[in-house]
């Protein structure tokens, strides 16, 4: 089974259709938000750095995000499919992850959860009251929002061109997104 990249503007639900997946089809979750959330709780110089980027809304580097990538994909067995949640977000990660896959002698399909922008931002407001995250102001949620435009949302069609992409609607229940993604796997 090829590795799954997984795009879609932050509160698509990305993050709840990988852990079905993966329930589903044995893949283990490189998880960039959660990876980069434990990086910065960390008592580093990188985890110093890490939260203060994130929190400010921007983007991690490339450099470090890759580090981290690598990092994954060597301790996990060759054959082991990966769900890639969150990455890439810009196109020269794109273009690394890529790169990296090759080498490690990966294949992947790309699964876009598409969502409105007032949507997102609805669902992310209301995950920020419920779970009391800091960096979840409508500030930074909308910040994120646009970095997902302007860097992410280029790569569909370069995915689209190459025949990878596969597209659901996002803005269905939980099991009707599973059920499309499970539509789109079988044909």
């Amino acid at each position: 089974m090829n590795d799954l990249i997984l795009v879609g503007i932050q509160g698509s639900g990305k993050g709840t259709q990988a852990r079905i997946l993966a329930r589903k089809f044995g893949y283990q979750i490189f998880e960039t938000g959660g990876v980069l959330r434990s990086l910065a709780q960390e008592d580093s110089p990188l985890g110093a750095k890490v939260k203060s980027i994130t929190e400010a809304g921007e983007l991690v580097p490339n450099e470090i995000v890759m580090e981290i990538v690598e990092d994954f994909l060597s301790k996990i067995t060759s054959d082991a499919p990966v769900i890639f949640d969150g990455i890439p977000r810009s196109e020269p990660q794109r273009q690394s992850l890529e790169e990296l896959l090759e080498r490690h002698g990966r294949e992947f399909s790309v699964l876009e959860v598409r969502l409105t922008e007032e949507e997102a931002m609805a669902r992310l407001l209301k995950r920020a009251e419920i779970e009391g995250r800091a960096d979840d102001t409508p500030a930074v949620i909308h910040k994120r929002i646009q970095n997902f435009y302007k860097h992410t949302e280029p790569l569909l069609d370069v995915w689209r061109k190459v025949g990878k992409l596969i597209s659901v609607n996002g803005e269905q229940s939980i099991e009707g997104v599973t059920e499309e993604i499970l539509e789109e796997f079988k044909s």
